[in-house]
């Protein structure tokens, strides 16, 4: 029995997606709901998964091809993968010689693959960094650049045969100006375009403050074990600052507004996205309601959209909406940066990295954990007095949490 395999149902603000993987290929056992190609949008990357036991008969879509909204993949073949159409498997075994070469092949990608075989490099030789411990063309370099100790015992050849196999590692030695050219993927190619129509289209400008982190880390280092004890998460600094801005942006209407063509658009919630850095580029999940939301929450939830971001699981309503947005580029080590709006939201908060530094307290000089923060905003909604006494009252919290708490 025959079944279309079609591309995901995208939601309105997603217009098409791109092949970006096939993980089986035709005549390739496929069990049912195990992954079979992976599509990537400008926001995030959908999986499609096999409807039932059987092979793949017919690719229609290559990698790298646009496809719409259901458009068909690919033709399945419902059943043993002897029921498929055997030029695809023959084609395979013509190029390979041992059934175990198959078996490592299922976990090398088609360039991994490739690379591979131009060098006689078993499959099982190399540790795959990729999803699920794919063998990626990455992997496959890094370990032609460590050179193994011993030649792969899959080579057909004697010692004669292996000098012209050397070639292809030494087509990178040290001080080569190799380049690489590879297609800007459809996420960051969107977070390109985004970033320039906000520079362009907002008039954008940014704030500085910095804020002592001796209280917070003090109350954490007290807190930390018994909050994990008690809610499962770790007590993490993220979450403070969330609190914070929620209660600043409850106080400066315009900061937590958006620009909809000429009408300014205030709302009575507060939805904070907070940046996560992917293989694939920047997203932006977003918490919501977080006036509601405790610090365990926050804590659990960021932690749950990094663990899927990485892997590639954040859905598009993940990340739809927000009214207000965190960036923290200190976990990298910057020191000070300015962040980009993500319209069309007016503002966004940049942290920085905690470094000791000395500061003046009370006449005396005492060396202080600080960090620089960062407020860029849209002048068109926000006066420069608005920013300013928003991002300090984010530090007047930071500095005392119990603020916070008392809700003064």
């Amino acid at each position: 029995m025959s079944i279309e395999i079609k591309a995901p149902t995208f939601p309105e603000s997603v217009a098409d997606g791109t092949v970006a993987t096939w993980h089986k290929k035709p005549g390739e056992a496929v069990q049912r709901d195990e992954l079979i190609v992976d599509i990537e949008t400008d926001k995030v990357v959908l999986e499609v998964v096999a409807p039932a036991d059987g092979v793949i008969s017919e690719v229609k879509k290559e990698e790298g091809d646009t496809v719409l909204s259901e458009e068909v993949l690919a033709i399945f073949t419902e059943g043993a993968a002897g029921d498929a159409p055997a030029a695809a498997p023959a084609a395979e075994s013509a190029s390979e010689s041992a059934p175990a070469a198959s078996a490592d092949d299922a976990i090398l990608s088609p360039a991994a693959r490739k690379i591979a075989e131009e060098n006689d490099i078993a499959p099982s030789s190399i540790k795959g960094t990729g999803k699920d411990g794919r063998v990626t063309k990455e992997d496959v370099l890094n370990h032609l650049k460590s050179g193994p100790a011993e030649a792969p015992k899959a080579a057909p050849a004697p010692a004669a045969a292996a000098a012209p196999k050397a070639a292809p590692v030494a087509s990178i030695p040290q001080g080569e100006r190799v380049e690489k050219r590879v297609p800007m993927t459809r996420l960051r190619a969107t977070i390109a375009k985004r970033l320039v129509e906000a520079q362009q289209n907002a008039a954008m400008l940014t704030t500085y403050n910095e804020v002592n982190m001796k209280p917070i880390m003090e109350l954490r280092s007290l807190y930390k074990d018994r909050f994990e004890k008690a809610h499962g998460v770790k007590l993490g600094f993220m979450s403070f600052f969330v609190k914070a801005a929620t209660e600043a942006l409850k106080r400066f209407p315009a900061v937590n507004a958006s620009i909809d063509g000429n009408d300014m658009v205030y709302h009575g919630y507060q939805d904070v996205g907070v940046a996560v850095s992917t293989d694939r580029g920047l997203v932006v999940p977003v918490l919501r309601n977080t006036d509601s939301m405790g610090l365990a929450e926050i804590e659990s939830t960021i932690g749950d959209f990094a663990a899927r971001g990485r892997d590639g699981k954040l859905g598009i309503e993940d990340m739809q909406g927000g009214t207000f947005t965190i960036t923290n580029g200190g976990i990298f080590g910057s020191l000070m940066s300015t962040p980009i709006l993500n319209p069309p939201q007016t503002a966004i908060l940049g942290m920085h990295k905690i470094q000791e530094r000395p500061m003046a307290v009370n006449g005396k000089v005492e060396i202080l954990p600080m960090m620089y923060l960062a407020v860029s905003y849209d002048h068109r909604m926000i006066d420069g007095k608005e920013a300013v006494q928003f991002l300090v009252t984010i530090k007047e919290m930071l500095e005392e949490p119990a603020r916070m708490l008392l809700d003064i």
